[in-house]
């Protein structure tokens, strides 16, 4: 021990004492730390890390992973156990002031620009459809899947979840389906031919607004279905729709926008419509961002602009539009199972995917691209498991127009309040 000791800061070795045993350590000159057989082994490259490793400052030690500047080796579930190990208390970062609060808002409002929203969609969503094709589904089902059943697959389970939407909206033919954020299509496609709706998607993503004009033209279902390179904001409430589906993209909105949401989605669609919005929660009431860095470490690398809700601020604003919420599911744990289905796709492919990514971006560039997701991928489906961030299903109503020319709005709708429809007795 003297050896190393004498070969760099004492401070920074002194702070590897206590470390997770789980974990091996090398040292920027070389000499090696911790059990031989340990499952996850640090590869430093610079003694400053050394620092962040001990203080659990996981985002900053993920972008020097990004960057280049440290490598590990191991399993990405045994890598997450070792980073869990590591933070110095609770994964959610704590700021309640009021002026944080006021600030976080205004940089909201100044962040989800019409003109910054699509960037930022196209920012991660147009980075390579081969690249993503690796790893999802074959319908390329990029939100939480549903796993009715434990022993289901990654592509059984999202097919689940496509028909649990369905069966939620209770599609009937003929009917006017929009789809918000329609990803590469399968919800669209799915609702026109197993429901026989006139589905329309709109999205932000010039590679997926591409990749379902192809589809929906292979499929022959021209006239039923269409998807249009636009903005929410920018739908005409002319012809509003009879039922509206949003899945994964109001994390986008910005909780600035949040009002204004649900009001547009509110004059979009019919009196007695239905609408649901699935997509990711905050883990707690004051909506904060998962600590320790990990949370600028996403906002940098993965998903500029994305901002969490807690569920029961989603469903104050979504009643301020005045649309009535008749059901919420959680599906958390769905969520962290489906993160960890496309982790280890991900990392079963690595070589394929840096192929993929080398063919639209430069191989720098490339490689950081997939050291990013591998993290992205493994640390969200530990934050899932761990409970700091929830998936929920809302499921809302349009109120009927006003009973008997009354002037409030009245609260008269089709929706049997039971669930005995989402769960027939014939499954």
């Amino acid at each position: 021990m003297s050896q190393f000791l004498a070969s760099g800061p004492l401070s920074s070795l002194a702070a590897l004492a206590g470390l997770p045993e789980e974990m091996a350590v090398r040292l920027p000159q070389g000499q090696q730390l911790g059990a031989v057989d340990a499952p996850v082994r640090l590869l430093l490259s610079r003694w400053s890390s050394i620092a962040r490793l001990r203080a659990g400052q996981i985002g900053a030690l993920a972008e020097e992973y990004v960057e280049g500047k440290l490598q590990f080796e191991g399993s990405m579930r045994d890598v997450m156990g070792v980073m869990l190990k590591l933070l110095p208390g609770s994964p959610l970062q704590s700021d309640t002031r009021w002026w944080s609060r006021l600030m976080t808002r205004a940089h909201s409002a100044s962040t989800h620009t019409r003109a910054r929203d699509s960037a930022q969609i196209q920012f991660h969503y147009d980075v390579s459809d081969a690249f993503y094709g690796l790893w999802l589904d074959p319908r390329r089902v990029y939100s939480c899947a549903y796993y009715r059943e434990s022993g289901m697959t990654l592509a059984q389970a999202q097919e689940a979840k496509l028909e649990h939407i369905c069966r939620k909206l209770m599609l009937r033919p003929g009917e006017r389906l929009l789809d918000i954020g329609a990803g590469w299509g399968a919800l669209l496609l799915w609702a026109a031919e197993h429901h026989g709706v006139e589905a329309t998607g709109i999205t932000l993503s010039e590679n997926q607004h591409r990749h379902v004009r192809q589809r929906i033209a292979d499929k022959g279902l021209e006239g039923r279905v269409r998807i249009e390179l636009r903005d929410y904001r920018d739908l005409p409430e002319t012809q509003p729709f009879d039922k509206i589906s949003s899945v994964g993209m109001f994390e986008h909105v910005g909780q600035a926008n949040m009002d204004a949401y649900f009001d547009k989605i509110m004059h979009l669609l019919v009196p007695g419509g239905l609408v649901l919005n699935h997509g990711i929660t905050a883990g707690d009431l004051q909506h904060r961002q998962i600590g320790a860095g990990m949370g600028d470490f996403i906002e940098k690398y993965i998903f500029p602009g994305g901002e969490l809700m807690h569920v029961s601020a989603v469903l104050g604003h979504l009643a301020n539009s005045g649309l009535e919420m008749v059901d919420t599911e959680n599906l958390r744990p769905h969520y962290g199972r489906t993160l960890w289905d496309w982790s280890d796709a991900l990392e079963a492919r690595l070589d394929d995917a840096r192929q993929a990514l080398a063919a639209g971006s430069p191989p720098e560039r490339a490689e950081k691209i997939l050291r990013a997701y591998r993290l992205y991928l493994a640390g969200s489906a530990m934050s899932f498991e761990q409970g700091c961030i929830a998936l929920h299903q809302v499921l809302a109503t349009r109120p009927a127009a006003p009973f008997r020319g009354e002037s409030i709005r009245g609260a008269k709708s089709a929706y049997p309040f039971n669930r005995e429809f989402m769960y027939p007795a014939c499954d």
